[in-house]
């Protein structure tokens, strides 16, 4: 929504060891990737090292796997952090991964005044939508709050959150579902962070949000315009935030991976075409746009190249970035507009009148919801009220794939296991002891847990042994399975 730049391609990356995605990483770089977004592993997301038991079959296999600060410096060898805005989609170990990229950043000169990018450390989306939780949602939210207020005074340019609706679209919920919730949950955490002594304009202006590009071309347009004027709103009249930069809606939009088919995945490019397109004329500040091979595997090389070179073509050719809102004022997307900030509006009323997003994700409400809408939604396919090309309507029942998809290799998991070894026997077990003693202190007071963290990972301190120590004190959390 304005024509200063254009929004930051940031291609969603990460697989293997780190050694591989540092390759892909500098590859999109050069191919005009003005952004980076890092995937990590199951494991990574879930606070365990790739040597766990648990993480046997899924090391590298769905992001790239990092244990420790070496990889971290693997990852991002050659690359300038000073000059390259980089997001982490990671949630219930983002504090551990943030304070490694600062370690990093450090060892490199790199003041954290300098960096630029974004953590998106957006648990209660887990709890809803995607399952990588590790603590109970009161202790997660604890770390939470202790990332933000460190970042506020150490890495003031840093996006302390992302706000996911992302995962909840791609679980089954609506457009309306997705906003509603996706606004509850920030409530939740602006409501913390406020709890907690901070000032709403000093971090209010730092939150950043995360949204599902769609297949309804207009009703997408609409819900991301919705989405500014909801939360200009709640900012204003329930907080009684004072700065401009806090009333700001900014986003990053992927392209939906479960609109995506692996039957005639050629005709994906076309759907990430036109929801790339939904997402820049709804004013995106940042977007990735999924590859055609993502229904069957991770993307290869060159089909992310076919993905970025889509934004290119919209941004460089269409002249859609030369007017900031092309089609405000149309009378369909001024009703769809207000259509959906009505409903989205009637949901956050009625989770606030339950007690809140924590209440509501407690009793099942929220799952329930986005539940009953996937089902629907599969209903709808298989009665043929909905229609998906190459799956119900023009099926050919041809499968043949016209380009190679990426195959992890065999050996990745032993050689990741190989070089975390080989950290452990190098590092001083004294010192890690030492900052393993300050972090589980930490944990049992009101402190900051942000610098003790940031001190373990410096002693080359894996990413499981951390999350471990947490444990102790916080616990583990089990769902609560409700029918």
């Amino acid at each position: 929504m304005y024509r200063g730049k254009l929004w930051t391609m940031r291609q969603y990356a990460g697989f293997g060891t780190a050694q591989e995605s540092n390759k892909r990483y500098r590859f999109l770089l050069s191919k005009g990737q003005t952004g980076l977004s890092v995937a990590f592993d199951l494991p990574t997301q879930l606070g365990l090292d790739s040597d766990h038991p648990q993480s046997q079959g899924e090391v590298g296999k769905v992001g790239v796997a990092v244990d420790s600060l070496q990889d971290m410096r693997i990852l991002f060898d050659k690359i300038p952090l000073h000059k390259v805005s980089v997001s982490m989609t990671i949630n219930s170990t983002a504090a551990i991964i943030l304070a490694m990229y600062l370690a990093l950043a450090e060892s490199k000169g790199t003041p954290g005044i300098r960096l630029t990018g974004t953590v998106q450390n957006d648990i209660l989306k887990e709890f809803i939508a995607r399952g990588t939780y590790i603590f109970p949602p009161h202790a997660s939210m604890k770390i939470i709050i202790d990332t933000i207020n460190f970042c506020q005074k150490n890495v003031p340019k840093w996006n302390t959150m992302s706000i996911s609706g992302y995962h909840i679209r791609e679980a089954g919920a609506t457009a309306v579902q997705e906003l509603a919730f996706t606004l509850a949950n920030a409530v939740s955490y602006v409501k913390v962070a406020v709890d907690s002594g901070l000032d709403i304009d000093s971090f209010a202006p730092r939150l950043s949000f995360f949204l599902a590009s769609h297949n309804n071309f207009f009703e997408e347009i609409a819900k991301f315009r919705a989405a500014r004027r909801l939360w200009a709103k709640i900012m204003k009249e329930k907080f009684n935030a004072k700065n401009p930069k806090s009333w700001r809606f900014r986003f990053h939009t992927q392209t939906s991976g479960a609109s995506l088919t692996a039957q005639e995945p050629e005709n994906n490019v076309i759907r990430v075409a036109i929801q790339a397109l939904s997402s820049v004329l709804g004013g995106t500040q940042s977007l990735h746009t999924n590859s055609r091979d993502e229904a069957l595997a991770l993307p290869s090389e060159e089909s992310a190249k076919i993905a970025l070179r889509t934004q290119q073509i919209i941004a460089y050719e269409t002249g859609v970035p030369d007017v900031v809102d092309p089609i405000g004022g149309s009378y369909l997307i001024e009703h769809l507009t207000d259509q959906i900030e009505k409903k989205v509006n009637t949901y956050l009323t009625k989770i606030e009148d339950m007690g809140g997003m924590l209440t509501a994700i407690e009793n099942g409400f929220i799952q329930k919801e986005i539940q009953e809408s996937a089902y629907k939604y599969q209903k709808q396919l298989e009665n043929n009220q909905r229609q998906v090309i190459g799956i119900n309507k023009f099926a050919s029942g041809e499968n043949r794939l016209t380009f190679e998809i990426y195959h992890p290799p065999k050996e990745l998991e032993e050689n990741q296991i190989k070089q975390l070894n080989k950290v452990k026997r190098q590092r001083s077990e004294k010192r890690l002891n030492a900052c393993f003693k300050s972090l589980k202190q930490a944990s049992r007071s009101d402190k900051n847990l942000m610098p003790h963290i940031l001190e373990c990972v410096k002693e080359m301190a894996t990413i499981g042994e951390i999350t471990s120590v947490l444990k102790e004190e916080y616990g583990t959390y089990k769902e609560n399975i409700i029918f």
